[in-house]
């Protein structure tokens, strides 16, 4: 009941919104508070744990382009999208996404991610696509835009890495469908990290999952779950089949990569790293873990892992990146 009346509210804000006309312009991406991660300026996507600055090796030869996550949640805010002047809450992108994320990728790459006009979280409750339809629209033409501008202005003809996770991660896929599948910039795609939401095997026409940790120009993709539970009614619902990727080994198949082969997990505390932190292995359409060692984690009653999807698997994300990427230039 609680929860038909806060959607029911939601819905309500919306329309008065749409009636009053109220502005929320598009993004100019000129300006370089519209971008959360970018690299002339320091962002926390710069950051790196301390246990592993040492062997940070800090170049420029690929960029990633990362397209952040749902932190558009506040249950008071009834519109349908966020405005880029929300000071408050690009503070809370910049503090999660872009720190406990976006950093996994700045292993010997300039990192690039932009501020968009995000879709409510409450979008993905809603079930009235003419309400749904147009927030998830108005937020991809913000990071379509983007990439555009990215391409034209800072790009240079270099290799790219997409990465991506939840909300992002519908973005990112429909951007490499339209833009990149197809078309010379496929040549130049490293690697896909489509995180957190399912990516049909067959969504993708040319461009494949990846089979193994050395793969380019492919599509990798996983969402966790609790070793034991099946997910949400949302997953169970699922008829196709999902790229489910092992962040562990890299590969597709169902075999179990043990806790021994995560080199390490980023949790609470960004400057420490958790080695062993958890297991993987891929389940139907999921990604199944144990639950995560660390100091606390009796308190953690969580079966669905979403929010961690990148954090349980910080290190060995890193390492992927590299790799990939000297393979690229190899090939």
């Amino acid at each position: 009941m609680l929860k038909k009346i806060v959607l029911g509210c939601f819905l309500a804000g919306m329309l008065f919104n749409m009636a009053l006309g109220q502005s929320n312009p598009a993004p100019n991406y000129h300006d370089l508070a519209n971008w959360a991660a970018h690299p002339w300026k320091w962002d926390p996507s710069d950051s790196v744990p301390a246990p592993l600055r040492a062997q940070h090796f800090k170049d420029s030869v690929v960029d990633v382009f990362f397209v952040h996550p749902t932190t558009f949640t506040a249950s008071s805010d009834t519109a349908s999208n966020a405005r880029l002047d929300d000071a408050g809450l690009n503070e809370r992108t910049d503090e999660l996404s872009m720190l406990n994320q976006a950093s996994a990728f700045n292993e010997q790459t300039r990192v690039f991610a932009p501020r968009y006009r995000q879709a409510h979280y409450r979008n993905y409750l809603l079930k009235d696509t003419t309400i749904t339809g147009p927030a998830f629209d108005t937020a991809y033409a913000d990071v379509k835009n983007a990439f555009l501008f990215f391409l034209e202005n800072y790009s240079g003809g270099r290799p790219f890495i997409i990465a991506s996770h939840s909300q992002g991660t519908m973005h990112a896929a429909r951007l490499i469908k339209e833009l990149i599948e197809g078309t010379n910039l496929q040549n130049r795609l490293v690697c896909a990290y489509l995180i957190g939401m399912p990516v049909p095997v067959d969504y993708f026409t040319s461009i494949p999952a990846c089979k193994d940790s050395v793969a380019t120009g492919c599509i990798v993709s996983w969402r966790t779950m609790k070793r034991g539970y099946e997910g949400p009614e949302y997953i169970l619902q699922e008829t196709q089949k999902m790229i489910v990727t092992n962040p562990l080994t890299w590969t597709l198949d169902s075999t179990y990569a043990p806790a021994k082969l995560n080199t390490g997990g980023i949790l609470r505390r960004f400057n420490k790293v958790v080695p062993h932190v958890t297991d993987a292995q891929v389940h139907g359409n999921i990604l199944w873990s144990e639950k995560p060692r660390f100091f606390g984690n009796i308190f953690l009653t969580a079966k669905n892992y979403h929010i961690a999807d990148i954090n349980f698997f910080y290190t060995n994300i890193r390492q992927n990146v590299d790799t990939r990427i000297r393979m690229f230039w190899k090939r």
